[in-house]
This record gives structure tokens, C-alpha cells and sequence, in this order.
């Protein structure tokens, strides 16, 4: 497959680029003016993920259901990151 055809691919399943990238920068920037210094960097990350799957959402097939799996996927990676480090926090006690 040719890049011309991925990227058509990819546009009529996401939305026309820009339009994400532009949903995507507006949800992200809601959230860093807002967001507490006390986030870890995964937390950071996985938020700038969903704002990324949230656009692609909302400007391409809302029924792609890999979108939903994949917000699923990368709030369950956090978490299982708290999970590790409350379960630490509490075995130091």
C-alpha cells in the first residue's frame, strides 16, 4: 500500500488531519491549564493519548471501536501504575 493510499485510508476512518490535530491541541491545552503538577509523566502522557483518540473520534468514525479500546487500554496502563505504587506506599508503612 502506497502512502497516498494509507493516508486516504486513515482519513476516511479519523478525519482530515488537521481537524484532529487541532481537536487534539485544544483538549490537550484544556488540560495542561489545568492540570496539577503532582501528575507523573505517564499520567501526563496518557492523557495527550486520549485527547489524541478523543479527536480522532469526534472528526472520524465514532463506531471505530479500536478508538474506545485504546482509551480503555492506556487508562488501564495508569492504572496499574497506581495500583503498584499504592500497594508500595503501603508495604513501606
Amino acid at each position: 500500500m502506497s502512502i497516498k493510499e494509507t493516508l486516504q485510508q486513515r482519513g476516511a476512518r479519523y478525519g482530515e488531519f488537521s481537524e484532529v490535530a487541532e481537536t487534539t491541541y485544544q483538549l490537550q491545552e484544556a488540560l495542561k491549564r489545568s492540570q496539577p503538577s503532582s501528575m507523573t509523566s505517564s499520567q501526563i502522557i496518557a492523557l495527550d493519548m486520549i485527547c489524541n483518540k478523543m479527536a480522532r473520534i469526534v472528526n472520524g468514525d465514532p463506531s471505530y471501536i479500536d478508538n474506545w479500546h485504546d482509551i480503555a487500554g492506556y487508562a488501564t496502563l495508569v492504572e496499574q501504575e497506581l495500583s503498584i505504587t499504592n500497594r508500595d506506599k503501603e508495604q513501606s508503612q
